[in-house]
């Protein structure tokens, strides 16, 4: 934000705002020059593996924003693509004013690729912490690290980081009953992936947080990909197996989402018929990776719904003093 600022008072004192100047604000706004990414002062950001990294994913560099000025923007705004994350961490958001006891981690999407890290992190924790809930932004490890089992890497990191939430249970005032996952398109993907294979983890057990368990007490899935499979004619992914002990779901999607509705309806189908308490909703426009921001599409308004849903399945408890 600074170095936008600063920008545009260089701007302020050119007498004709020519075209070239045009096109550089866009850039600047767009592409803003950043390479790794941390929280705003305030939150605690810390890295879920002590030691050894399991399964490393290699990466073309550093940690980089990715965004172009090709990129679309969300209800007038850019967003960031976070890239090149081979260290991955937590970063915790605590509640504003009451404390419900719940918590939230949240998996950004990005196709495995990038992370939405603003869109679909720390803008969600905005409105989560606003809620009187516990945001645990994970930053997981990408590129090329999903979907599982064609890499264990998201899922191992989504694993650890349940794990390391529930440790922290009591430090952080969150009732280690009501920790949930919210996930966006891969993320989503890996929120339906952990409420499935929580029974083991993935990699060699490393201290007492390995020892709790990584089963989410509910799941939102977000205009999820990778559940059903296109290439075979949208049939469910067989590594996503839902049981009767998968959490409590909501999912949502829009009917004209290009990564394909049936993402949402055969998911949903699977869990009912694992008798897994779940709700679907589906709106006519949205398209994807609409995230939070509002438009003047109903789809939008998807947050009080979820708010709604959370009190249905007694997750927003006010915690005992």
């Amino acid at each position: 934000m600074f170095l936008h600022s600063l920008f545009l008072r260089s701007l302020s004192r050119i007498p004709v705002f020519t075209p070239i100047a045009s096109l550089l604000l866009v850039s600047a706004i767009v592409c803003p020059a950043q390479k790794d990414w941390h929280p705003t002062p305030g939150h605690t950001e810390m890295p879920i593996w002590p030691s050894a990294i399991p399964d490393p994913v290699p990466t073309a560099g550093p940690e980089v924003d990715k965004t172009t000025p090709k990129d679309n923007l969300i209800a007038g705004k850019p967003l960031y693509h976070l890239g090149n994350v081979s260290i991955p961490t937590l970063t915790l958001y605590p509640p504003k004013g009451k404390n419900t006891g719940a918590a939230v981690v949240v998996f950004p999407g990005g196709g495995y690729q990038i992370l939405a890290i603003d869109l679909e992190g720390t803008e969600v924790c905005d409105w989560l912490t606003s809620s009187g809930i516990t945001c645990v932004l994970l930053k997981y490890r990408v590129p090329n690290t999903g979907p599982y089992p064609k890499s264990p890497a998201a899922l191992e990191d989504a694993q650890r980081a349940v794990g390391l939430v529930r440790q922290h249970a009591a430090a952080w005032k969150i009732d280690p009953n009501r920790v949930g996952v919210l996930g966006f398109s891969a993320g989503a993907h890996l929120a339906a992936a952990l409420g499935t294979h929580f029974d083991k983890r993935l990699y060699p057990p490393i201290d007492a947080a390995d020892q709790l368990s990584c089963r989410p007490d509910f799941a939102f899935i977000i205009y999820p990909g990778y559940l059903a499979l296109s290439e075979k004619d949208f049939a469910a992914n067989e590594e996503i197996r839902p049981t009767d002990k998968n959490p409590p779901t909501f999912i949502l999607q829009a009917e004209n989402d290009p990564v394909h509705i049936e993402n949402s309806t055969i998911y949903f189908l699977q869990l009912k018929n694992a008798k897994v308490p779940a709700e679907l909703h589906i709106y006519a426009e949205g398209g994807h990776g609409f995230g939070l921001r509002p438009t003047q599409l109903p789809v939008t308004h998807w947050p009080k719904t979820a708010e709604i849903w959370l009190n249905t399945i007694h997750m927003l408890t006010p915690a005992k003093p």
